[in-house]
């Protein structure tokens, strides 16, 4: 590991999304520690893909309802939804 670097981890959690003209276009909510936060604005999405097996996520930073910020993707082989924790 580079100095002043630390590694992520994700978390399952579940997420309820609208679904537009792509499924899981947009997250609206999601249960944390048994909590449900309600996403009260989207800040930032983007999609990273892995070229070697063709993995897609589709990334989400978002701000909820106790104004915190969450970083949660969706992987769109498996439909699974995680939140990045430190």
């Amino acid at each position: 590991m580079l100095p002043g670097r630390h590694t992520m981890s994700y978390i399952n959690i579940t997420v309820i999304a609208y679904s537009g003209y792509r499924l899981h276009e947009s997250p609206r909510a999601f249960l944390l520690n048994d909590v449900t936060l309600t996403v009260v604005e989207v800040l930032d999405k983007w999609i990273e893909e892995s070229y070697a097996d063709r993995i897609r996520k589709r990334f989400f930073v978002v701000k909820t309802n106790n104004d915190k910020q969450f970083k949660i993707y969706v992987d769109e082989k498996t439909s699974e939804w995680f939140c990045e924790i430190e």
